[in-house]
């Protein structure tokens, strides 16, 4: 049994090879006019014309980027949310079906992550310490 393609895909195929083609002839290009420096400082950070000395700043624990990430996950749903209210009578009731359904799944995401303490500012070493305490 023969599998001819469908001659609508072949485009597709083309531009795919054509992307990776492209990709391959500017990491060559890159490779081969690139320059390379020997010198002992090239490694050496630079910024703004000062040369940097000592420790670049306070760390600052993980979690407080977890939180701004959830916090953009979280808050992109105000944009989901404002495009269906605007069109909430059009969409009838299959879009307030579909809306409760996506509340629904964000609700479950909230309370997973509260349930493994993801929310907690503090750190899972001081977590472990107070769990062995009590």
């Amino acid at each position: 049994m023969d599998t001819i393609p469908d001659p609508g895909s072949w485009p597709l195929a083309v531009y795919g090879l054509m992307v990776m083609g492209l990709t391959v002839v500017m990491i060559a290009f890159s490779y081969i006019l690139g320059e390379r420096h020997r010198e002992r400082t090239t490694d050496d950070p630079y910024e703004s014309g000062v040369m940097s000395s000592g420790p670049i700043g306070p760390r600052i624990d993980v979690s407080y980027y977890m939180v701004a990430v959830f916090f953009v996950i979280f808050d992109l749903e105000a944009v989901f949310l404002f495009a269906w209210a605007v069109s909430a009578k059009e969409l009838g009731w299959v879009g307030y079906l579909e809306v409760v359904v996506f509340i629904a799944v964000l609700l479950a995401g909230l309370a997973y992550l509260w349930l493994i303490g993801a929310l907690e500012s503090s750190s899972f070493r001081q977590r472990a310490e107070k769990a062995a305490v009590e």
